[in-house]
């Protein structure tokens, strides 16, 4: 056996294995998914000796990067983030990417890493790195460099593999760090400073981040533009001539004085005669098609995926000369909607592109596969359709046409009318949304040099001038690019946010951005305490440091550093300073003009606070809260559920009442003391403590009274439940059972009345007794025993996910009381459970 293996990694899992059958002997290998994600094999050569080759894929990102335990939490003060500890997590640890890529170095003396071709790719390169580095030596770690899913384009990638670039991976280190600390800063200080004022928000978090809020920003500007705007009357002459009533341009354009303009008029009156890239696609599929920025990434990554276009996040305009463009024609020439063009552009020849730029990353978007509308539905077919009708029309022949222009002349005041003829549509034929000129209504075939024509009509017409419209996206992609707000692949993701956080609302077909109050009022106010915080010159300048870190020539903490020290001295200005409070004030001031205060907020009464025991008022909007008027306090409740009052049942702890919480019949559903939900009574909960949490011994609600068994997931090997299957009398007449940390449910059938715990009786499993009592329809004696080991019990049990269906779980059919084997309670919970009981 060969002692040369190659461990080869992929971005996704569909690209290993597309890759894989362009790089195995005849396109097969053998496929096992013996880990996160499938593995493909086979056998070949490598560096010129027999080699065992092991194809697999990451899903992304491996690490995603947060704080430390110790800064987590909401409560400590903000400005402590930006000289915080920073650590790197699994993205995704119930995949155990980890220890699936660390199992196949074990085996492997080399490292081929095919990530995609950009600087995050490179990140995630060094990733894949870091986790298998104890079993490869660097020296045997490769980089592949391809552009396209193509046989070609693949072999020659293996055939010059090269080696990974750290710089380019750093340069992504320090902006997720960056972006990281002052976001969360910038984020937690604003949204618990208003949000506890404010019913009507809207919004569960309020944001703050270094390349959305300028993006949002672009946005305000435009709207204020046409809030300020004051329309002008302006007059102009409107003149026909001939017998074809051609229109003509008054080369003085506006006069904005009436009476000027009636004195030229009156000239012209009383005269006798007349003398004869990647953001490229972005900007086009939201202003042409009418798909988001966002949807129109994933579609190309995915038509990329899929070996249809070659690499889609690319900032390279111009062809390089060693770029086949026979190969691609030849690949279209037969279909059949732009097949003919191709064939003629072989046969006749073709003007090779000679503008646009060259990044030096990867080639214009361009077509590798020939696709047809019926093979490709929907937005993925117009997509490709636009992909590679602007790639033919990029090498066809200009579109040619003549403009005549005509200069009239009456009583001292010129006059023009411009007519425009095609001559040769060339990449018109193929690019149809490509007008061909604005002069095509006007025909000027009939003047001549010295013709005196007759004037059919004039008149002095007055107009208005008018605001500029709101934003498109298209718009807002080319001003952040222009300004160096986000790269080609982040630039969707910051639109969406500004959507997804309620700042902005994309309307009509034009896909116009038109921002929300919130949005507004966010903007202005940075604008009065510190302007540069929504500008986009600080986030350009940050981006241009990045470019000397991923060229070696700045270094990465020193970038860093410094970006990190600015800003926080400017959170500290927008928060500490004395003389700033007034500032802050007034940025409240703007809130409050705005939005209306809780107490003034729309909502019902619903349950009595435990302090002054009088009503707070439910407030529905997100956040979802409860706030009391004669307190001045406000309690966060869960999201995405119903609430209503509990039987008017009060807290054993502090006299609240208690609400329910609910996702719906066939969902999970438990009581809240809406004051120990937001302040934890118990050492080492966290905040969000239902009581199906409670570890309190006497409370009827609480997990102590509940709890039944461990859940039915904690069994699994790969990332198991630690939660625990609570008693749900809150569904009563439907009991059921749901875990209070996964979202297990299982229903009691429908002929059950009543289920009561038996407190002083365990099972030998370590599951609690329960007694089940039958409708009166039913003739039926009530029994009691374990659900997890007895069948009788098992039977009435319908397991499944909260809203998903799927397999039951149940113990080993056996006698009544005989244990199983499996996870058990911890023993220290165990006695807990014993004693309070």
């Amino acid at each position: 056996m060969s002692n040369c293996k190659v461990l080869m990694v992929a971005e996704k899992p569909s690209l290993a294995e597309s890759l894989s059958r362009l790089l195995a002997p005849n396109g097969q290998f053998v496929t096992t998914r013996k880990g996160a994600t499938p593995i493909h094999e086979w056998q070949g050569t490598f560096n010129n000796q027999p080699a065992e080759f092991c194809f697999t894929s990451v899903t992304g990102h491996v690490y995603g990067l947060d704080f430390t335990q110790a800064h987590n939490s909401w409560e400590i003060d903000p400005l402590q983030l930006f000289d915080a500890q920073t650590i790197k997590h699994e993205t995704n640890p119930k995949m155990r990417l980890t220890q699936h890529l660390q199992q196949l170095a074990k085996h492997s003396s080399h490292l081929v890493l095919w990530l995609d071709c950009d600087r995050e790719g490179e990140n995630i390169c060094f990733e894949v790195i870091s986790i298998c580095a104890p079993h490869i030596k660097l020296s045997n770690v490769f980089r592949a460099k391809f552009s396209a899913i193509t046989k070609q384009d693949v072999q020659r990638a293996m055939n010059h593999l090269g080696k990974p670039n750290e710089n380019e991976s750093k340069a992504v280190d320090a902006r997720q760090e960056f972006d990281l600390k002052v976001g969360v800063a910038f984020t937690r200080f604003q949204t618990r400073f208003f949000q506890g004022k404010y019913g009507d928000l809207d919004a569960t978090v309020i944001s703050y981040g270094p390349c959305q809020t300028p993006t949002l920003s672009f946005c305000v500007e435009r709207h204020d533009a046409i809030q300020g705007f004051q329309p002008e009357p302006f007059w102009t002459i409107d003149l026909r001539v001939g017998a074809n009533k051609a229109k003509l341009n008054w080369l003085r354009g506006r006069i904005f004085d009436r009476q000027i303009g009636t004195m030229f008029f009156n000239r012209v009156m009383d005269a006798k005669s007349a003398g004869a890239n990647f953001v490229e696609m972005l900007k086009h599929c939201s202003a042409g098609l009418g798909i988001s920025p966002s949807e129109c990434m994933s579609i190309a990554e995915r038509l990329y995926m899929q070996g249809y276009i070659s690499y889609p996040r690319t900032e390279t305009t111009k062809y390089p000369d060693n770029f086949n463009i026979d190969h691609v024609l030849q690949e279209q020439a037969s279909h059949p909607y732009w097949g003919e063009h191709c064939e003629e552009l072989l046969k006749n020849g073709y003007d090779r592109p000679t503008g646009g730029t060259d990044i030096g990353d990867h080639p214009p978007i361009t077509p590798t596969r020939i696709a047809y509308e019926d093979e490709l539905s929907g937005d993925s077919w117009r997509l490709y359709d636009f992909i590679t009708r602007n790639f033919i029309g990029s090498i066809s022949s200009s579109l040619r046409y003549t403009t005549t222009t005509v200069a009239f002349e009456i009583g001292g005041e010129r006059f023009e009318c411009k007519g425009s003829k095609v001559t040769s549509k060339g990449f018109a034929l193929v690019m149809h949304w490509i007008k061909y000129t604005d002069e095509e209504e006007n025909d000027t075939s009939g003047f001549h040099e010295g013709d005196v024509v007759t004037v059919s009509t004039i008149q002095l017409a007055e107009g208005k001038t008018s605001p500029p419209d709101y934003l498109t996206e298209s718009d807002l992609i080319g001003l952040m690019e222009k300004n160096g707000i986000g790269t080609d692949a982040s630039i969707p993701v910051h639109i969406n946010t500004i959507c997804q956080r309620n700042y902005v609302q994309v309307t009509g077909s034009g896909r116009r951005l038109i921002p929300t109050n919130l949005g507004i009022v966010l903007i202005h106010g940075y604008q009065k305490i510190d302007p540069e915080l929504s500008l986009p010159t600080m986030r350009s300048d940050m981006e241009q440091q990045l470019n000397l870190i991923a060229s070696g020539k700045a270094g990465h903490d020193d970038v860093l550093r410094y970006f990190l020290s600015m800003f926080a001295k400017k959170f500290s200005y927008f928060t500490k300073h004395a003389s700033i409070r007034l500032i802050i004030d007034s940025m409240d001031e703007l809130f409050e003009a705005t939005f209306s205060p809780l107490a003034a907020t729309s909502g019902r009464p619903l349950s009595k606070c435990g302090k002054c025991k009088r009503y707070m008022k439910y407030i529905s909007l997100k956040p979802n809260r409860l706030h009391c008027a004669t307190c001045d306090e406000t309690y966060s409740l869960p999201l995405n559920g119903h609430i209503k009052l509990y039987k008017e049942l009060r807290c054993p702890l502090d006299d609240f009442e208690l609400v329910l919480y609910s996702t719906g019949s066939k969902g999970t559903g438990y009581p809240i003391c809406p004051y120990c939900y937001n302040n934890p009574p118990f050492e080492n909960f966290k905040k969000g403590m239902a009581c199906n949490h409670c570890p309190h011994p006497a409370c009827p609600h609480s997990m102590v009274t509940n709890a039944v068994c461990p859940c039915p997931e904690s069994e699994n090997e790969t990332d198991p439940c630690k939660g625990s299957l609570i008693l749900d009398a809150t569904s009563a007449p439907r009991w059921k059972l749901s875990c209070n940390d996964c979202n297990i449910v299982s229903s009691f059938v429908d002929t059950v009345k009543n289920v009561i715990i038996q407190k002083d009786e365990l099972c030998e499993c370590d599951a609690v007794i329960l007694k089940v009592e039958f409708r009166e329809n039913q003739n039926r004696e009530p029994i009691t025993g374990c659900i997890m080991c007895d069948e009788d019990m098992e039977s009435l049990l319908a397991t499944r996910f909260a809203r998903k269906s799927v397999k039951r779980f149940g113990g080993r059919r056996g006698k009544k009381k005989k244990g199983r084997r499996g996870k058990k309670f911890d023993p220290k919970l165990r006695k807990l459970y014993a004693d309070m009981r």
